[in-house]
């Protein structure tokens, strides 16, 4: 058949892959214990599920505006606004059916056949998926462990140049858990602003967050909100991946545009689903709080048992509920040593399936209880002491 050329590039995501194989050995018989999948393994909270259920017993099942209902940009406009410590107003919020959309349609609409995006690798196989399908010339930039996976700040000097049109950034990150520094931020803000680049910033991971650290966001930068793109949602915070509900925050010009290219695809999103947002953002937060604390709970068992197995070290994850272990000791590829693991009993990801850079380590989700993750931990050193 004769594709259009757009698609050649596109590849399945690492995690289904995975999941798919580790569904077959249960199918046989075998015990997995699931670390692959970067979803919460908590319900949506009660009173957000209950405001989606009401909306849907009440008729709240119609078309609605492209870019979403008035109350909830209304209320994402305050929220993320107060979150990042910049006004923004509602006529800048963009509601997409998931965050997926707001990282591709605006990347239609500013990139070029040819232009440049610089992107984090290893990062979000997403990321390079839109740039091709726009056009563009996806250009890695590593993140170093040794910086607490952040960019690589002399790489990117080297490659950023006129023809680059935009600068993608996840913070926290998936797959490290790092978080970029403020110092860090401030470089790529100076040189986008002198190449005169635009930032898409996926912030989807910025309420989990360890230690008291908070994630700044280079859009509170002078000078860059302007040209900054935000992403957030509901998926991880609120633990509402299946209610398929994200937003964008972009200056008003883009945000008319992207809303066209909502309008010309899925039409809008599902009302009831914006009403539980809703309720959401403004209802009680103990419920993430909670979260957050059992995924710290979690991250300190999943950093101290990885660090005891020979050959295997961890570096702390500041936020998101990923860790990202170094496994280069083992003189395993990322691929060989998580294909082991599968057959050990555990479903991880190979570091590789989120970039060359990535090649290395593994990732692992621990967005999942605290005494799998333990058993979990067993079956690893077990394989890596049998290598």
């Amino acid at each position: 058949m004769n594709f259009a050329q757009r698609t050649n590039h596109l590849r399945p995501e690492g995690a289904y892959q995975v999941l798919a194989r580790a569904q077959e050995l249960e199918a046989q018989g075998k015990d997995i214990i699931h670390l692959e999948i970067g979803e919460p393994d908590f319900a949506t909270p009660a009173h957000v599920s209950l405001a989606g259920i009401r909306a849907i017993a009440t008729g709240q099942t119609r078309y609605n505006p492209p870019a979403g209902m008035t109350p909830l940009r209304e209320v994402i406009a305050e929220y993320a606004g107060r979150m990042r410590g910049i006004l923004i107003n509602m006529n800048q919020v963009v509601v997409s059916p998931g965050a997926k959309p707001n990282l591709f349609f605006p990347t239609l609409a500013l990139v070029n056949p040819g232009d440049e995006v610089i992107y984090p690798d290893p990062g979000f196989p997403t990321y390079e998926a839109m740039i091709g399908v726009a056009g563009g010339k996806a250009v890695p930039v590593p993140l170093l462990e040794k910086n607490g996976f952040s960019f690589d700040l002399e790489a990117f000097d080297r490659l950023i140049n006129s023809k680059t049109k935009l600068i993608i950034l996840n913070s926290p990150s998936n797959p490290t858990g790092g978080v970029i520094p403020q110092h860090d931020l401030e470089h790529i803000a100076q040189a986008a602003i002198r190449y005169q680049a635009w930032v898409l910033s996926d912030e989807i991971y910025n309420q989990l967050l360890y230690d008291g650290l908070v994630a700044p966001s280079i859009a509170s930068i002078p000078g860059m909100q302007e040209r900054t793109i935000i992403i957030d949602g509901f998926s991880k915070t609120y633990a509402m991946t299946g209610w398929r509900l994200g937003y964008g925050i972009m200056p008003e010009e883009l945000a008319r545009r992207v809303g066209l290219l909502l309008t010309h695809s899925v039409g809008c999103t599902a009302h009831f689903t914006q009403v539980a947002g809703i309720e959401a953002l403004t209802g009680p937060q103990d419920y993430v709080l909670m979260m957050v604390e059992e995924y710290k709970r979690r991250r300190d068992l999943v950093v101290k048992g990885l660090n005891e197995i020979p050959t295997v070290s961890c570096l702390e994850p500041q936020g998101s509920f990923y860790a990202f272990p170094n496994i280069q000791e083992t003189g395993k590829s990322s691929d060989e040593l998580a294909n082991l693991m599968l057959e050990g009993g555990v479903a991880v990801l190979p570091g590789s399936a989120f970039g060359k850079y990535g090649e290395g380590y593994l990732r692992i989700v621990f967005a999942n209880s605290y005494e799998n993750i333990g058993k979990a931990l067993r079956r690893m050193e077990k394989v890596i002491r049998g290598l």
